[in-house]
């Protein structure tokens, strides 16, 4: 090997060139060393991956287990929130504080909820005899467990002051009015106020997420309630742990649920809408159900598409067959895969409906590159060496970008991640990755030994039978013609390689390499990209987190109808907010006071403290010191009917003869409006801060925390790290490459498709959930799996103009790149079809990723490339000076030879 040392050129930089080419050369030599293996050796090369995936295929089936729990999944794996659960739980059990904890989908434990919604323009209260004959009935309802029966009485939360269910304090209002109608009494002579009412037994009780769509009395001073639309009711299931109760439980609240659904067919005038603990995890896995068919359907759309885009007029050169093979490659590779996770004590999850589209995707883009590589190969070597030239050019790409997949999920699936769900798919699709890789270069690989074997010796690509001579043929009728036609006829005087006659080839060639670099259209493209950046550039800036769980979800579902109903009449208050002062403090102190009133401004609260400061004035009651404030709250405030509840808000212990308060609970309620759950972030990261600050030691909590505590950071954590990852490994290997600009080019070109996505995918209302993240992550290994061989093609090709190197680079790859991206997004069109808000998310990001992808590669990519280094300039003064050179050999030769001269 020989390097000529240009004028100026320094010995460093001659250096990196020469390393460059030999490692380019290495691996080059290595792959069609690996092709001669495989086309030697093809039949163990199709044997092995299919008892592979015959032997994880059955795995697959006998050893799938769903995934049952939705917070280990989808919250924060690591959050402030858990540990402030656990201390909280630590002074005060959670499981008795879930009736004064409300939350409104994360409610902990087992439980039955219910929404009576009444007519537009109706009064719920006055229907509260029939909504208490539907309380009764749950009160009565029975379930069977080994031989006994089970009611709600058995199963349900108990109070400590008196071991009687905890009930919501809607009922005790709804049997007030049921018994003022029965005495003949008006209804407005029982008070109702809202959110804070007076019960019968003197307690006041906030019912602010009970009763919903609320009117109130014109200028009433005490909020009194003209009518409602809907009443909320609880019922809290006692959990203990045990295996035998979880059961009883599961089964309670599936009888819950149809009774609801019977009870609404016997009371027409209401709109009944039930939730439980299992609604949730059981719409999250609906969707898996669900697209199940459309799953099926995207494959044999996807298989269509490849087989049809594979073949050609040309029955010799046609390779119907291995599009539709490459397609099944990537299929089993993907059951094998599936296979190990299970293996691996896996257990599913919606979320992993992606992998089979994100596997496709990749798997498919080297099954059409090996095609274009073949055709690219002469016809007159033996298909085992065409076999090895089409390996030796495409699979130094196709590893580089599968290396790439890899870093970027392998980043994924790192501890830095915070979700498992996210952790979980990025691990599979390391894997998945993996495989498809392995397949390709061998069963895949042996598909294309038998297709060349067959097209060497002149066998029909279909029918696998010889083909006839040109003679013969003339002497068929025209319909034998076409179906035995080898291309023979078509071979013009310009046209060499009988493959040039692939449709996509053709059309690219003839047809849009002109007009995409006419001088004309130019402008139009740099016009469509500056609104292209325009709209990318406003949606990043308008970017919201998908900490709603209803966006995982089956569309249709029970749990989204029961959220949207519940957003749209109880989102006047916030969840209520779990206030814990976990350290001894002076309540009798004034200063104290004064901060407790503080922090609790602008919140309706439901305090002991603030009863009891209340009960002090209005008894006209001194208590100043320790000793007069905690004796008077035990010997009589706690001994009042209405204020006992307060008992299990207080911990006291005793040192001798004297009692002290170490720790105290209250409950805060924000008003919102309808976008609760944004409202209750930004509550939390008021009141967190506040804790370190002030010199009241206090914890808050509230269930709906575990879900939402910093994930906006933990779910974009795996995308951000997956992008560092592979910008660290483009720019290490900036000078290891054929040409530096080539890597630079390419992160220009990922980081607009990515930040493209990113925005436009925001202005389509899709927020940032783990399933988003995913498809970002994915965005960056797509875009690089397609730009990478037409942009390293670009920066080599040795043209005179960068216009004639644009237009090759996009008649070698752009066939491969068309066939795979419209593969892609036609085999995403049945997920459209899918009634859940999953798979509506990953249709709209994956279309966004193949379309923004089609797009850089076809339209904005030629144009711009035509504008900006590398310059070509410097080969064309190569080939003038070689011209020049061969001109002047020329003239020596004539001058020598003056007989020559004569003769001509």
């Amino acid at each position: 090997m020989c390097f000529l040392r240009r004028p100026g050129a320094s010995a460093g930089w001659i250096w990196w060139r020469m390393l460059r080419q030999v490692i380019h050369r290495g691996l080059q030599s290595f792959f069609y060393k690996l092709g001669l293996f495989v086309s030697r050796h093809p039949v163990f090369f199709l044997t092995v991956p299919a008892v592979l995936t015959i032997i994880f295929g059955f795995s697959l089936l006998n050893r799938f287990q769903p995934d049952t729990d939705l917070e280990s999944l989808v919250a924060p794996s690591h959050s402030l929130a858990k540990i402030e659960r656990s201390l909280a739980s630590s002074l005060f059990s959670l499981d008795q504080s879930k009736s004064q904890l409300y939350s409104d989908l994360h409610t902990p434990g087992r439980y039955g909820r219910v929404i009576l919604l009444s007519k537009p323009g109706g009064n719920i209260l006055h229907q509260a005899d029939v909504i208490l004959q539907i309380h009764r009935a749950v009160l009565e309802m029975k379930v069977n467990y080994k031989g006994y029966n089970y009611t709600f009485s058995h199963l349900c939360v108990l109070r400590n002051q008196d071991k009687k269910c905890v009930l919501d304090d809607i009922i005790s209002v709804l049997e007030d009015l049921r018994q003022a109608a029965l005495s003949n009494k008006t209804t407005a002579r029982v008070q109702v106020s809202y959110p804070n009412t007076k019960l019968k037994d003197g307690r006041s009780s906030f019912i602010g997420h009970q009763l919903g769509g609320v009117m109130e009395v014109p200028n009433s001073k005490d909020q009194s309630v003209k009518s409602a639309r809907a009443i909320q009711i609880t019922y809290y299931l006692q959990t203990y742990g045990s295996v035998t109760q979880d059961l009883i439980g599961e089964k309670w609240e599936s009888e819950f649920c149809k009774l609801m659904h019977k009870m609404q067919l016997d009371h027409q005038d209401l709109q009944l809408y039930s939730l439980a603990s299992f609604s949730l995890w059981k719409d999250f896995h609906q969707t898996s159900l669900l697209a199940r068919g459309k799953i099926l359907v995207s494959l044999m759309l996807i298989l269509l598409t490849a087989t049809l885009s594979s073949s050609m007029k040309d029955c010799l050169r046609s390779k119907p067959f291995l599009g539709l093979l490459g397609v099944l490659t990537i299929c089993i590779s993907s059951v094998t895969a599936a296979g190990i996770f299970f293996i691996t004590d896996g257990k599913y999850n919606s979320t992993l409906l992606g992998i089979p589209f994100f596997a496709m995707g990749h798997g498919t883009k080297g099954v059409f590159e090996l095609l274009s590589g073949w055709r690219r190969t002469r016809e007159n070597l033996p298909f085992k060496d065409r076999v090895a030239d089409a390996y030796s050019d495409v699979m130094v790409s196709y590893t580089m970008t599968s290396s790439l997949y890899f870093i970027a999920f392998g980043m994924g699936a790192s501890p830095f991640t915070n979700i498992e769900a996210v952790k979980v798919f990025c691990q599979n699709m390391c894997v998945s990755i993996l495989l498809n890789y392995f397949y390709i270069f061998s069963f895949f690989g042996s598909c294309l030994v038998f297709a060349g074997q067959l097209e060497q010796n002149r066998y029909h690509s279909i029918f696998c039978c010889k083909i006839p001579s040109a003679e013969y043929l003339d002497r068929k009728p025209v319909w034998f013609q076409t179906m035995m036609n080898d291309g023979h006829q078509h071979t013009s005087h310009h046209e060499t390689n009988p493959y040039q006659h692939h449709f996509i080839q053709h059309f690219l060639r003839e047809h849009y390499n002109e007009w995409i670099t006419n001088i004309y259209v130019k402008p139009f493209v740099v016009i469509l990209y500056l609104i292209y950046a325009s709209f990318s550039f406003m949606g990043c800036l308008q970017i919201s987190d998908g900490a709603n769980i209803i966006n995982l979800l089956a569309s249709e579902s029970p749990s989204v109808s029961y959220a949207l109903i519940q957003q749209k009449y109880f989102s006047n208050y916030s969840p209520v907010i779990g206030f814990y002062i976990y350290e001894p403090l002076e309540y009798w102190n004034g200063t104290v006071q004064e901060d407790l009133k503080t922090l609790s401004q602008g919140f309706n609260t439901v305090s002991w403290i603030e009863q009891y400061y209340q009960y002090l004035r209005g008894d006209n009651i001194s208590a100043t010191n320790k000793s007069d404030f905690i004796s008077i709250l035990q010997s009589s405030f706690l001994k009042k009917p209405e204020f006992q509840h307060f008992k299990n808000d207080i911990i006291f212990s005793k040192a001798g003869d004297e009692n002290n308060i170490i720790a105290s609970r209250l409950y805060l309620v924000a008003r919102t409006s309808e976008n609760t759950q944004r409202e209750a972030v930004e509550l939390l990261e008021k009141l967190r801060p506040l804790s370190l600050i002030q010199s009241i030691k206090f914890i808050v909590f509230n269930p709906t925390f575990v879900f939402m505590d910093h994930y906006g950071l933990s779910v974009t954590m795996p995308v951000l790290i997956s992008g560092f990852g592979i910008l660290l490994v483009l720019i290490l290997t900036f000078f290891l490459v054929i040409h530096p600009l080539g890597n630079f080019w390419l992160i220009l070109s990922v980081t607009s498709i990515e930040l493209g996505v990113l925005g436009l995918m925001t202005l389509w209302n899709v927020d940032m959930d783990c399933i988003s993240i995913l498809c970002l992550i994915y965005t960056l290994n797509f875009a690089i799996d397609h730009c990478a061989p037409l942009l390293y093609t670009f920066v080599l090709a040795t043209e005179h103009t960068r216009t004639q190197c644009i237009k090759n680079s996009l008649q070698e790859h752009g066939t491969a790149i068309l066939q795979n991206v419209s593969s892609f997004l036609i085999g995403l069109v049945p997920l459209l079809f899918v009634p859940s808000n999953l798979t509506f998310t990953l249709f709209k990001c994956l279309l966004l990723a193949g379309s923004c992808t089609l797009l850089h590669c076809f339209v904005i990519l030629p144009v711009f490339l035509t504008f900006f280094p590398p310059s070509k300039k410097h080969h064309k003064k190569k080939k003038r000076a070689k011209r020049k050179e061969r001109e002047e050999i020329e003239c020596i030769e004539i001058q020598e030879n003056p007989d020559h001269v004569t003769a001509v």
